[in-house]
């Protein structure tokens, strides 16, 4: 509990970075009100002979201004917080993208940490292995990248950055298309599963705008990678998922699934199938199949399911074939 209180400060930082710019812009007003007020006491000694009096009544002037100025220059409202550009502000405080929460590398630390423990304790915390995934796959995404650069399919997705959700995707045509679509299989596993695509929470601590984008598309396509597997959203289905994703991407999130899921199975059964069966079915997948993340899935909703699925060279699951 107390990590997550930690990191429960460190997500949401607005309240602190307003009083750090408030601060930072009293101090630039006070000093430069200081100067002010310096000058005109100097000036005025050297030019003027008045008397004491007259000095003190001056004096009280230049801090009835100074108070003056430090009020209009907005030290104690603060509307645009970007508006200052001191030497403090580290480009790690610079926002890169709609819904970027910039972090230190001690602050992604213990949000790795927090959301890993969360993540193990609860594997059902959608929120915990985003904020995991986001904070421990820098090199991964990077090499997720290259790979999709590669790939005419791949670079054509990352220039264009669609995005599924039900917003961009018209779920009730794909619920329409005829029975062994892919845009069909789709729909109907997620009708079955009770799972909707918007669920999948913005990146918000990739420091990069085109990486985010790659973290964005890989949690946006897992249901369909589910789709594709034929793999239920059972333990034992996801940690066979994870197991897949994590040879094809190397994203740390899913080697900790792949490598913890199976201390949550409470059945010495369903250990045995997923020594026997599901995992060497989904190392075999992994390594023979197409690089899943460079399918434009949007662009293949009219495919047969089955046709989709021999191009990109998945096998099929079947529990009653032995995989070692």
């Amino acid at each position: 509990m107390f990590l997550v209180t930690m990191s429960g400060f460190i997500l949401k930082p607005s309240t602190m970075r307003q009083l750090c710019f408030q601060c930072i812009a009293a101090r630039h007003c006070i000093g430069n009100t200081r100067s002010f007020a310096q000058q005109n006491v100097t000036s005025h000694r050297r030019l003027c002979s008045s008397t004491k009096s007259d000095a003190e009544n001056q004096t009280k002037h230049d801090t009835e201004t100074a108070e003056s100025l430090l009020f209009n220059a907005g030290a104690f409202d603060i509307k645009d917080p970007q508006e200052f550009t001191d030497s403090e502000h580290s480009s790690e405080e610079e926002i890169l993208y709609k819904d970027h929460i910039p972090t230190t590398l001690f602050q992604k630390s213990l949000l790795a940490v927090g959301s890993a423990c969360m993540s193990l304790y609860d594997p059902y915390r959608a929120d915990m292995i985003a904020t995991l995934g986001e904070t421990t796959g820098p090199l991964a995404l990077r090499n997720i990248q290259q790979k999709m650069l590669a790939d005419p399919e791949g670079r054509q997705i990352l220039q264009e950055q669609p995005r599924i959700n039900s917003s961009t995707v018209d779920m009730k045509y794909l619920a329409e298309l005829p029975k062994g679509t892919f845009g069909r299989e789709y729909i109907d596993f997620m009708t079955r599963n009770n799972i909707t695509a918007d669920s999948r929470t913005n990146v918000q601590f990739v420091d990069d705008p085109k990486l985010s984008y790659v973290m964005q598309r890989y949690r946006e396509v897992h249901d369909l990678h589910h789709t594709l597997l034929g793999m239920p959203t059972t333990m034992l289905g996801e940690i066979a998922v994870k197991w897949f994703e994590m040879i094809q991407t190397g994203l740390p999130m899913c080697a900790l699934g792949a490598v913890f899921g199976p201390l949550r199975l409470r059945s010495a059964s369903k250990y045995e199938k997923l020594v026997r069966m599901y995992l060497p079915w989904a190392i075999r997948n992994a390594t023979s199949a197409r690089f899943l993340l460079n399918v434009y899935y949007e662009k293949r909703w009219e495919q047969s399911y089955e046709e989709l699925r021999q191009e990109l060279g998945l096998i099929t699951f079947d529990e009653k074939k032995p995989y070692l």
